[in-house]
């Protein structure tokens, strides 16, 4: 039997990163969807032939759904979980699944109490580039990993929503799942202290649109996360070892490996090296096919497999960001452990 779904919100990515995907896959049935834009709902009833409709508590009291997607402004991501996991449905939230570590807690209480499945929607765990990363990172090609810098620089302004704190907007939320979990993953070491800079420089509205984020973990790595104002002509990922370095452009990685002399000549202030450089392109979407990732919640919600990021994952990424946040305002680190 297909999962019967519904999409709580039909707007820029609830009409295509989501609705695309369930649209394509026969595992799935787009049931209902729920907008409060009237022009938005028209679209969808033509698309799917679907019900629709502007109030989601109507909705999950007259449907009979396996599968909810919350698509909504990030404010209202946590209440809207908690109703539809607390109705019997599974859910998956976008990212920001929470905008705060106690909004996170709800949902997972919700969840304990419900039985159901939560989902958070970290697509970027799933990016081409940190699967290619990781292998290269896995064989040892530069040593052993200090430092990870991941990060976007555009010189672009956004007018949208995401420009109000009151709606959960600011790139800490937008980017961080992205470019702060990213990092953290291929470290692979809880975080022990995170230090933070928001800023708000080219955007309309009250929210930050640069953002720096450091992060230290208990195996000795630092992570630094920004989105940065900036023309895009830097690396997206500097990866240090401590027998080389790697450099990723977009879907083009290189990797230079350090091969020190033998012997170091007593006359010298350094020992003598020489570089390797090895270069690769990967394919596939660096911020996760969400298509790959449907096939794989199908699987998850038929009792297949196990869901790739778990709510107690998500919470701790939410605890990272939260941290974030309060050392930008207080201008400290925060300590986690």
């Amino acid at each position: 039997m297909p999962v019967r779904s519904a999409i709580i919100g039909y707007g820029r990515n609830g009409s295509t990163m989501h609705a695309g995907p369930i649209e394509k896959n026969p595992d799935f049935e787009l049931c209902a969807v729920c907008d409060i834009d009237p022009r938005a709902l028209e679209k969808a009833k033509a698309r799917f032939g679907c019900a629709v409709y502007t109030d989601y508590h109507e909705m999950l009291k007259r449907e009979q759904l396996d599968f909810v997607v919350v698509v909504t402004r990030s404010s209202q991501h946590a209440e809207m979980a908690a109703d539809c996991l607390l109705a019997g449905v599974n859910t998956m939230v976008t990212k920001p699944w929470a905008t705060t570590v106690d909004e996170a807690r709800l949902m997972i209480s919700a969840q304990k109490v419900s039985g159901k499945l939560l989902l958070p929607w970290l697509p970027a765990r799933w990016g081409s580039d940190l699967a290619a990363l990781r292998e290269i990172v896995a064989r040892g090609d530069i040593g052993k990993i200090w430092r990870i810098h991941r990060a976007v620089y555009s010189p672009g302004k956004r007018c949208d929503w995401q420009t109000q704190r009151e709606f959960g907007g600011g790139y800490l939320l937008n980017w961080g799942p992205h470019l702060v979990d990213q990092p953290l993953r291929l470290a692979g070491s809880p975080v022990v202290s995170v230090y933070g800079e928001l800023r708000q420089i080219v955007n309309p509205g009250d929210a930050e649109d640069n953002v720096f984020v450091m992060c230290k973990t208990e195996a000795g790595i630092t992570t630094i996360s920004e989105y940065s104002t900036a023309v895009d002509k830097l690396p997206n990922w500097v990866i240090q070892g401590d027998g080389g370095t790697i450099f990723v452009r977009g879907n083009k990685i290189e990797i230079n490996r350090v091969v020190y002399s033998d012997a170091v000549d007593g006359g010298e202030y350094r020992s003598g090296f020489k570089t390797e450089v090895e270069e690769m392109t990967v394919g596939g979407n660096i911020y996760g096919d969400e298509y790959e990732i449907y096939r794989h919640i199908a699987r998850v919600i038929h009792g297949e497999e196990q869901y790739f990021a778990s709510p107690d994952d998500a919470l701790e990424l939410s605890r990272v960001l939260d941290a974030a946040r309060m050392s930008s305002r207080l201008g400290q680190a925060v300590y986690l452990r």
